[in-house]
């Protein structure tokens, strides 16, 4: 049995071939129809181009959904569509525009939807229906083309080409949106929805040279977890990471949509404040702070956390992101060495001033 998302894939597949299949029917219809006109063929075979012209892409589409493989099925109706347009071709006497213009159209369809390969088989398979049915009508050879075959024909050839460049053009579409989607997964730490460290650093290295070229301020906090693994030891590693999201989401709550939140390592965060001096990152740093102090997990109504917040402003000094980081590091380890539960500010070379 196929995987759930396989066979929603394929059936997708499905729904697309059934109307690309009716328009080029449909179309192709009054092609074959035209010359079937001039011939005064059989009322059965009328009968016949009839039913596979409007009928038949309902019934193909009917039956791969019922097929417990649907993509396998839609792939031999395709090689159905092949041999009965072999049989049209010399049914219809070999009269040159339509004849060309299905085979053609058919080329095309089977060329976007399965390459090189699904066009050979099904060129084979027109050929040999085409040499069958063509034996079966006498080798009948009439491949005049009047100026009424040619106006039956004209749809065929304008209207089914854009339904496949249609076709084409929602599915980069579609490829382009899942790669979007993959790219943003790439760029999430799955666990907290922030930023991974990866791509938090690179949002860093750009803020940096933003400042440098512009000089709007910008300020950097590193915000770590307090005893987080003493919360491991004691409650689980789930407790452990049932905190880290609800730090996390804190985190986030606590700032702006502009701010850039990421997860540095374990029980550590970053945030850029944009056009944020030392001033307001203190501000938020300590409304981060009294809220994750107020964090109360449902089932651990005792349990209690902290974290402790190093800030570090944009400065001209920062030659590069890893020094940036490293001076608001360097102030949350003092705020861990201060008592920890506390937010710590660089003040000039060496100097950071710690406030609870």
């Amino acid at each position: 049995m196929l995987p759930t998302a396989t066979v929603s894939r394929d059936l997708a597949f499905v729904a697309r071939m059934r109307w690309l299949r009716a328009i080029g029917l449909g179309l192709g219809f009054f092609a074959v129809a035209s010359v079937f006109v001039t011939l005064h063929v059989h009322r059965l075979i009328w009968a016949l181009l009839v039913l596979h012209g409007f009928a038949w892409p309902h019934l193909a589409f009917a039956l791969a959904r019922a097929n417990a493989n649907p993509r396998a099925a839609e792939l031999r109706h395709l090689q159905v569509d092949a041999a009965l347009a072999g049989g049209w071709i010399a049914l219809m006497q070999f009269n040159l525009l339509p004849s060309v213009m299905i085979a053609v159209m058919l080329g095309i369809g089977k060329m976007h939807i399965g390459g090189a390969r699904l066009l050979a088989r099904s060129l084979a398979g027109l050929v040999l229906a085409c040499a069958l049915t063509s034996a079966l009508n006498e080798f009948a050879f009439a491949p005049t083309t009047t100026m009424f075959h040619i106006v039956a024909t004209l749809p065929l050839l304008v209207g089914y080409p854009l339904a496949v460049s249609a076709s084409a053009h929602a599915l980069m579409r579609q490829a382009r949106d899942q790669n979007r989607h993959l790219e943003q997964l790439n760029r999430i730490d799955i666990a907290t929805g922030l930023l991974n460290q990866t791509y938090w650093q690179h949002s860093v290295n750009q803020e940096l040279h933003r400042f440098q070229r512009g000089g709007q301020p910008a300020t950097l906090m590193m915000i770590d977890l307090d005893d987080f693994k003493r919360i491991n030891d004691h409650h689980g590693h789930l407790v452990g990471d049932e905190i880290i999201r609800a730090v996390a989401a804190t985190i986030r709550e606590c700032t702006r949509d502009c701010d850039v939140c990421g997860r540095y390592g374990g029980d550590e965060f970053g945030v850029i404040l944009t056009n944020t001096g030392a001033g307001g990152a203190q501000a938020v740093a300590e409304r981060i702070r009294a809220r994750v102090a107020e964090l109360r997990l449902p089932g651990q109504p005792l349990l209690r956390c902290s974290v402790s917040v190093g800030i570090a402003e944009a400065t001209r000094e920062f030659e590069h992101a890893r020094a940036w980081i490293e001076r608001a590091d360097a102030a949350m380890y003092r705020a861990k060495a201060e008592g920890r539960n506390r937010v710590a500010v660089p003040r000039g070379r060496g100097l950071v001033r710690v406030v609870s």
